[in-house]
């Protein structure tokens, strides 16, 4: 009978890495709820040491919308960053009408449900769980809430913030009856203490700290849906804390009517935090 040595059983180690084909899974399921799903893009050759994971995080005003919503990245940064793993989620989305479904907190808990799964499989799928948020609209909003507050283990490394709520104290929305109606109903009281400031807890700017991740951070100058002075304060508010960040405005309304050179410039920034913050060594 013969036998390997430890030695003589690394390069058979390297050889199975090596061999590892990239894969594709649609609508892997994360919890009960037929839309706590994601599609999760394995690239080829990847190992639990350095395969690090891109997870996208659609926008619809945290009551519509779908992954596929943020499709549009998956090409260049598969493109860009072929040794990373892609991951691109639903969430179960609120509703302001009978039956009322709270989005808060629930839908940062869905974020944590993707993360938690992932580390645990991360043999299984041969990942590294450090992991990129890059978010849309409301996605950059839940973004930034999961690192600000729910990323204990310091597992994400920065976060892309596209034309995200920050402040739901911003007199853009403190003035409008019907949002602050819906920020209400979109909350599940009973999981914040008493006597809250529901806007305030639910809003990135006040829960930034000295632990949160570097965002890259995108706003249109003309934006109907979230003002850029959600973006300027949530800016001022980074350098404050001396966190690395950077703050782009862009000509145009809410991240559907950039041109297509601001666009590719969006990507590009975004490329540059994946290889500085998220660099597959």
């Amino acid at each position: 009978m013969s036998s390997c040595s430890s030695e003589e059983n690394v390069p058979l180690l390297e050889e199975s890495r090596i061999l590892l084909e990239a894969e594709t899974f649609f609508n892997v399921s994360y919890g009960p709820s037929s839309q706590q799903v994601y599609d999760l893009y394995l690239p080829a050759a990847r190992n639990s040491e350095k395969t690090k994971v891109i997870i996208l995080i659609h926008g619809g005003g945290w009551i519509h919308g779908d992954k596929s919503n943020m499709n549009r990245f998956i090409t260049g940064i598969r493109e860009n960053h072929p040794n990373h793993a892609i991951v691109n989620i639903n969430y179960v989305l609120g509703s302001v009408t009978p039956p009322i479904v709270p989005a808060f907190p629930n839908q940062f808990l869905d974020i944590d449900a993707v993360i938690n799964k992932l580390t645990t499989e991360k043999e299984a799928l041969q990942i590294l769980p450090e992991f990129a948020l890059v978010g849309s609209s409301a996605g950059a909003h839940l973004a930034l809430m999961y690192d600000f507050v729910y990323d204990t283990d310091d597992q994400v490394k920065f976060v892309a913030n596209i034309v995200g709520p920050t402040n739901f104290t911003d007199p853009f929305y403190a003035k409008d009856p019907s949002f602050m109606e819906g920020l209400s109903l979109l909350v599940d009281e009973n999981k914040y203490p008493s006597g809250i400031n529901i806007a305030e807890a639910t809003s990135p700017i006040f829960q930034l700290n000295s632990a949160s991740s570097p965002a890259v951070m995108f706003y249109g100058n003309q934006d109907a849906i979230v003002p850029l002075s959600n973006g300027t304060s949530l800016d001022a508010a980074f350098s404050d804390a001396k966190i690395t960040h950077s703050f782009t405005t862009y000509n145009g309304g809410h991240n559907d009517d950039w041109s297509e050179a601001d666009l590719l410039n969006l990507q590009s920034q975004i490329s540059e935090y994946i290889e500085i913050y998220l660099p597959v060594e």
